[in-house]
């Protein structure tokens, strides 16, 4: 969109907002966090945290952005973050995750991984799109259901409930879609649009969608999960940080599995 005459910008950006990817595409309030030829902007964590160094990162020919274990199937995986932190932001990224992998997206997140996640779990009793505090030594699951592959050569995905769902009250989200909504936009083997909103301050408001369809919102300071205890979380939790992306540590790993990931941007909120 370079080439757009500048009256024809000028239309765009002063339409109201309709969705994702449409004319807020134009807005020079985004910004790219992946060139689609380098990791230039992004660096593997400082310091070893639970899942490892780091993993291996690297871009493809065609431009796509992908994690994996390093060295394959070793177990050894970690994050790769943003060289700059955010509080307040509006992050937009399409993922196409392997069958297999355990990943993540990860908001202020501190160098060793830890931080505030958006499932990427494509898995058997995995989740794309709730919530998880990860930060050891405090770490609470916010997944109220999951789905399986029962054949893997199969694209096809059934639904699963998460055991741990069953002495959770009304309130642990405030929005949540129902597994068949999640089930009928989500692509399996292809690519799929994940959008996160997070706001607030320790305590945050975390947002998502998945190709527009609103997974969830989080409020984790009024949060009825019987586990969640605010003082414990903001005790290992910051207001600002990078936005990370995760491999899993392990051996649930398989050699050769990836995360791919391109189109990634943010936008600062509330600035």
């Amino acid at each position: 969109m370079k080439h757009v005459c500048s009256a024809l910008t000028l239309f765009v950006l002063i339409l109201p907002s309709h969705g994702v990817g449409q004319e807020k595409a134009e807005s020079p309030e985004w910004q790219t966090l992946f060139n689609g030829r380098d990791l230039s902007g992004w660096h593997l964590q400082r310091e070893r945290g639970q899942h490892g160094t780091g993993g291996h990162w690297g871009v493809t020919d065609d431009g796509v952005l992908f994690g994996e274990q390093g060295p394959p199937g070793s177990g050894n995986g970690g994050f790769l973050l943003t060289d700059e932190t955010y509080a307040e932001f509006e992050l937009e990224v399409s993922l196409r995750p392997d069958w297999g992998p355990d990943s993540g997206v990860f908001l202020r997140t501190d160098e060793l991984g830890g931080g505030w996640q958006v499932y990427v779990d494509h898995h058997d009793h995995g989740n794309v799109g709730h919530i998880r505090l990860e930060t050891k030594p405090y770490s609470v699951p916010f997944r109220p259901w999951g789905f399986s592959r029962i054949d893997p050569a199969l694209p096809a995905l059934e639904m699963a409930v998460d055991a741990r769902t069953k002495t959770w009250p009304e309130g642990v989200y405030e929005e949540t879609c129902s597994q068949e909504e999640w089930l009928k936009v989500w692509k399996t083997d292809d690519w799929n649009r994940l959008r996160i909103r997070c706001t607030g301050g320790e305590l945050p408001v975390i947002e998502t969608w998945v190709n527009d369809l609103k997974v969830c919102k989080f409020n984790a300071a009024s949060t009825t999960h019987p586990q969640f205890d605010t003082e414990k979380a903001e005790a290992v939790t910051q207001p600002t940080g990078s936005i990370g992306l995760q491999v899993h540590g392990g051996k649930n790993w398989r050699a050769g599995d990836r995360v791919y990931w391109r189109d990634l941007r943010i936008r600062r909120l509330g600035e």
